[in-house]
Order: structure tokens, then sequence, then C-alpha cells
């Protein structure tokens, strides 16, 4: 699906483009253009996929550390 930005009233080129990128790197746009910016070969991309998943797994484990409570108010 193509991205399209439409030009909001008063706005410049350069907060249009600013949007944009800011699209682009949402959608992962970005991400994937550099990743194929070079050949991968397969066994690259399962060795990648494998670290990716072993990451993922060790990320489940650990327990989720939770913040203090904020202090209510302003000082």
């Amino acid at each position: 699906m193509p991205i399209r930005i439409k030009a909001r009233g008063g706005e410049s080129v350069e907060q249009m483009l600013r949007r944009f990128k800011k699209l682009c790197e949402k959608e992962g746009l970005t991400k994937e253009i550099k990743r194929r910016q070079y050949f991968e070969k397969p066994s690259e991309r399962r060795r990648r996929a494998l670290r990716k998943s072993i990451q993922r797994a060790i990320r489940a484990e650990q327990p989720r550390q939770l913040r203090p409570p904020r202090k209510s108010g302003r000082r």
C-alpha cells in the first residue's frame, strides 16, 4: 500500500518530508530497505532468525521489573 502525504494548511515542504519519514519508519520501510541493501545468504537469514528467537525466549523468561509508583503532586 503506497504511503501518501497530503499537505496541511501552511505546512512547509520540510515538515511534509519529516512526516513522510516518520510514516516510513513506522511502517518499517527504512529497516526493510537497509536489510535488502545487500544480498543475504539463506544460511545467514536462518542464523539471524534463530538469534532473534533465542533473544525473545530469554526476554520472556526474565521477570518484568515494575517501576516504583510515582509521587503525585508537584514539588
